[in-house]
């Protein structure tokens, strides 16, 4: 899309192909600076006046996002008005598209970190306007809601996660309150207490109401979900919990409750579990049925969300039971289906709320039991985020982490002369360095022989090699080693990945050309 008006692009020498190329329609203003993040606003205001540049020759000047200081000085020393575009020279079109549309720029921010704020900005709202006490109670009239605890669920609402802090009575109410801050930090909506499978544990269920007591003291009023297949737990947990799971055709009589229930599509007790899809629908239509007989209030059906090899039958059942049910609030557990695959997760737990926005499944059930699968909450909590919209596409953020929406077109001309990179020895010196990471930070001991004299720990590379440099002499090739080191314990931190010293961080995948 054209811009409108006349628009002025100001980069550095280096960039000039590139924004020539995604800036179509504009004219480019290049300074004699190489890079154009080395540019200043005063600098900029030098240059153009030098270039006889009039507060009639143009509508709008953008001078690169990456350049520090206020574009509000360029605006009033040359009397046009000017705003930082994007650090990419890639997003121009973006920031000329949403121009033609009314975005409004900003003189201090780059405008793609703009886009990603907006972005963020309209997600809150709709989040918002799901919590408002009014939209609420309408909303609850539906048969299509529910409210679980002081939590209402259901299609006018966005999916809600349960974070499932299994075999809770082995970690014991401190660290299950950790885990269960932890969750709520990363974007869970329900804490989901797990029972140990094969084990009865009423004492601890009597210590959920301090759990809850626990996280109302650092000011969060949530949902308890109780996971057991125990009759006897369930039977001790109904005072306790605001929704169960899971109740199936094994003890359906024994559990009737006026609070909320996930049910099943098995008899436990006889190992039975319909395979098809629509033995499994029907099956679990019938169970339903009995369930409202019995006098059960609310109940949100799970079909089952099976792990590869059986992924594919178990959507189909999710899609023809919502076909068949259109108004029940249904409930997925993703965490198996991850938990069972060796890949990475972000990609996995993405396309799984996008089918889950697909089928309207309202409640999704994870954990992060094993290291593949850390973070899980998070990434579902920006995947539920990214399909309020509907395309989850060009949002201004997204899920990519490992992998990148566009390739960098950066290309450079290299030197009359090329000389090929050789390795020399490296000689010794009296001190060395042990890198790792713990809770969150990054922490290095120098040592002299074998003993530790000092412990470094920060957060960023830069402050840390300074310290050290402060305090040992090193040579320029082991403070570059430190540097790579530190950079790599950073990049662990970021991505929630082990860190060992001198060990690549990522497998060799991929093939070199």
């Amino acid at each position: 899309m054209k811009p409108s008006g006349r628009i002025l692009l100001v980069t550095g020498k280096l960039a000039e192909p590139l924004v020539r190329k995604y800036g179509e329609g504009c004219d480019v203003f290049v300074t004699p600076v190489s890079v154009a993040a080395f540019l200043t606003p005063e600098m900029i205001v030098r240059y153009l006046k030098k270039a006889g540049i009039k507060s009639e020759d143009y509508d709008l000047i953008l001078i690169p996002g990456l350049v520090r200081g206020s574009a509000g000085l360029i605006e009033d020393e040359i009397g046009i008005p000017t705003f930082k575009g994007p650090r990419n020279a890639m997003d121009i079109p973006q920031t000329l598209k949403a121009l033609s549309e009314g975005f409004k720029l900003s003189k201090e921010l780059p405008a793609d970190e703009l886009f990603s704020f907006d972005a963020l900005k309209r997600v809150e709202d709709i989040r918002n306007k799901a919590k408002n006490r009014r939209y609420i109670e309408n909303a609850l009239k539906k048969p299509w809601n529910v409210l679980i605890g002081n939590l209402p669920a259901g299609r006018d609402f966005p999916a809600r996660i349960l974070g499932e802090v299994v075999d809770a009575p082995r970690l014991g109410v401190e660290k299950t309150v950790e885990k269960a801050l932890y969750y709520l930090r990363e974007g869970a909506d329900i804490i989901d207490v797990g029972m140990v499978a094969g084990e009865t544990n009423l004492d601890f269920i009597e210590l959920i109401p301090e759990i809850r007591e626990r996280l109302r003291g650092e000011g969060l009023e949530v949902p308890i979900s109780f996971d057991s297949l125990n009759t006897a737990e369930i039977e001790r947990a109904l005072d306790y919990a605001d929704l169960f799971l899971s109740v199936d055709e094994g003890n359906l009589e024994e559990l009737v409750t006026e609070k909320p229930v996930v049910l099943i599509p098995t008899n436990q007790k006889k190992g039975f579990f319909p395979i098809s899809p629509v033995e499994r629908v029907e099956f679990l239509e019938n169970l339903k049925g009995r369930a409202r007989d019995l006098g059960y209030k609310t109940i949100i059906p799970d079909l089952i969300l099976e792990h590869v090899p059986h992924l594919a039958r178990s959507i189909t059942a999710f899609q023809l039971y919502r076909e068949r049910n259109p108004d029940d609030v249904l409930l997925a557990g993703v965490g198996n289906v991850v938990e069972l695959y060796d890949a990475d997760s972000v990609g996995m737990n993405a396309l799984l709320a996008g089918i889950a926005k697909e089928l309207s499944i309202n409640l999704l059930l994870t954990t992060e039991t094993s290291a593949k699968a850390r973070g899980s909450v998070r990434e579902l909590r920006r995947a539920i985020d990214i399909n309020l919209f509907e395309m989850p596409k060009d949002l201004g953020f997204n899920l990519l982490f490992l992998k990148e929406k566009r390739a960098a077109d950066w290309q450079f001309e290299p030197a009359k002369k090329i000389i090929k990179a050789e390795e020399k020895p490296v000689k010794l010196e009296p001190v060395y360095f042990r890198v790792w990471v713990e809770g969150g930070k990054i922490w290095v001991n120098a040592h002299q022989g074998a003993e530790a004299v000092l412990t470094i720990v920060g957060d960023e590379p830069n402050a840390i090699i300074d310290t050290i440099l402060e305090r040992f002499e090193i040579s320029p090739r082991h403070a570059f080693y430190l540097g790579r080191e530190l950079e790599r314990a950073k990049t662990a931190l970021k991505l929630r990945r082990s860190y060992v010293q001198e060990v690549e961080l990522f497998p060799d995948f991929y093939i070199k050309d």
